[in-house]
């Protein structure tokens, strides 16, 4: 009987660990540019995933990003669950995976331009998503607004 207590609370503890790991990046998220560690401004309107404004709006199952770019509004969902969706940038599309890493989100988009990664980490209230990809590593550090 101790043992099946012992083993009744160890699978609880192991699973709000898990529960925990998950980070909540919701909300309205301006680029700190005083915080930013990239040599090189980001893109306007975004460009590769990052430099302006963006809501996050995240449920158990999904994040969604929506930006303002110079062509409009555009939203990408993510699955959390690591399989691949496919979403279009503009005139082109991606195939896209989500999946976490402890408390980090790692977005990996695979097109015909090639490969990139977000790590998306959230620390002292600041959200940082590092990039690698066709263009080099980069990051942008967000805070929130709302």
């Amino acid at each position: 009987m101790k043992t099946l207590g012992m083993t009744a609370a160890l699978v609880v503890a192991l699973a709000l660990t898990g529960y925990a790991q998950k980070t909540d990046f919701s909300g309205t998220w301006t680029p700190d540019v005083a915080a930013d560690t990239t040599t090189a401004a980001p893109p306007a309107g975004g460009g590769r995933g990052g430099g302006g404004p963006m809501t996050v709006k995240q449920t158990a199952d999904t994040l969604t990003v929506e930006r303002t770019t110079g062509r409009g509004p555009q939203s990408t969902v993510y699955k959390l669950d690591g399989s691949e969706t496919e979403v279009t940038m503009g005139q082109a599309t991606a195939k896209v995976t989500a999946k976490w890493d402890g408390a980090k989100l790692v977005i990996t988009q695979k097109s015909e331009q090639g490969e990139s990664t977000q790590t998306w980490s959230l620390a002292d209230g600041k959200l940082t998503i590092a990039r690698t990809g066709g263009r080099g590593p980069s990051s942008t550090t967000y805070k929130k607004s709302t």
